[in-house]
């Protein structure tokens, strides 16, 4: 069963088009950070709904990565999310020409494939406080429903979440 869920979020994972972009501080040592939270006034971007799932999913992973939440953290999470609506410019043209003598002509008409295309950027930040400010970073881009159910949902979040932590903690070179 364990396998088949795995499977299925690295099934969801190829099929989401997730991309994520890394950045950190190299002088930072990963291994001192043991404990985390959210900043309380995230400007998230996400549903209230969607932030739940987020978070729900987040603290699961971080849990097995052997982080725990705490009201004392190390470092603190902020999250910052927008959607983004892109025109899909994909078409099929027809075209009709004729000729005869010196005389030409021709028509063509550009139909449209698809439709709009809706993806998702998430920035997830880990910030100190207290000695380096943020430390790590990670923006990813997936393609999403806005129309979604929320099991849905639930799964697309699920799939971000694996994909952004699979670098983290960053390996050294």
């Amino acid at each position: 069963m364990k396998n088949l869920k795995f499977l299925l979020i690295a099934l969801i994972l190829t099929s989401c088009g997730t991309k994520v972009n890394y950045d950190y501080e190299k002088a930072t040592d990963f291994n001192s950070y043991k404990t985390y939270n959210y900043f309380d006034e995230m400007k998230t971007g996400l549903s209230e709904l969607d932030l739940k799932r987020l978070i729900r999913t987040m603290d699961t992973k971080l849990e097995t990565m052997g982080l725990v939440r705490s009201d004392n953290p190390d470092f603190y999470i902020d999250i910052q999310s927008q959607e983004i609506q892109s025109r899909n410019n994909s078409n099929v043209g027809v075209g009709l020409g004729g000729g005869g003598g010196n005389v030409g002509g021709g028509i063509s008409v550009g139909l449209p494939i698809g439709g709009n295309k809706n993806t998702r950027e998430l920035v997830i930040e880990f910030v100190d406080d207290t000695k380096t400010g943020m430390f790590w970073q990670a923006i990813s881009e997936s393609s999403f429903n806005p129309n979604a159910t929320p099991e849905k949902r639930e799964e697309q979040f699920q799939a971000v979440v694996e994909k952004v932590f699979s670098n983290y903690p960053p390996k050294s070179k």
